[in-house]
């Protein structure tokens, strides 16, 4: 328990640092709750062989909760955009494919993998979609869009939790949407799909 205490302070501490050096880009000023990372984490794809690919992973709170509800991590692809937190995650999820680079750079990313993935089961997002322009939004959206199979969903949270749709979702049906209290802050997790 106090070894677990201790490394929820030292991602904080590590998290409040990279967000006070770019706040745009991270986004938030601590990672997210266990309670926010198992409301995002629910919608894996169903088949086991499918890939996830997580945006903006940060410090890996809502990785873990991922691999904890049965997804292998040699199936996670993640891009964060801080090279700091992208060596943290790879130390801690050592078969994850994790990319230091853009999430706008998606598709580029994907194909330079050793083994080149073209879809993707689901997107889990952490982005702080808010702090980019609309069409800046939007183009993510489609990139998104492009690497999804049929049935698969993109899982966004957003602060903004007045808001169902999060930004750059405009081309994609609102599947569900439920506020998470017990984050710091509170944050809305809304699911689409094609």
């Amino acid at each position: 328990m106090a070894k677990k205490i201790i490394a929820t302070l030292a991602d904080s501490t590590l998290f409040l640092r990279e967000w006070i050096a770019n706040p745009l880009r991270t986004g938030s000023v601590a990672p997210s709750s266990p309670q926010l990372a198992a409301a995002m984490s629910k919608w894996l794809p169903k088949d086991p062989e499918s890939y996830v690919l997580e945006l903006g992973p940060g410090t890996g709170a809502v990785t873990l909760a991922l691999l904890e509800h049965g997804l292998r991590e040699d199936r996670l692809i993640a891009i964060e955009h801080n090279e700091n937190l992208a060596k943290l995650l790879r130390k801690r999820f050592p078969r994850a494919h994790i990319i230091a680079g853009d999430a706008w750079k998606l598709d580029t990313l994907l194909a330079e993998l050793p083994h080149s993935v073209t879809t993707v089961g689901a997107v889990i997002s952490s982005l702080p979609l808010l702090n980019f322009k609309l069409e800046e939004a939007e183009a993510l959206g489609q990139k998104i869009r492009n690497v999804l199979e049929p049935h698969g969903n993109w899982v966004q949270y957003s602060y903004r939790i007045h808001h169902r749709r999060s930004r750059g979702s405009s081309t994609f049906k609102l599947r569900a949407s439920k506020i998470v209290w017990l984050n710091l802050p509170p944050a809305r997790v809304s699911v689409f799909h094609k």
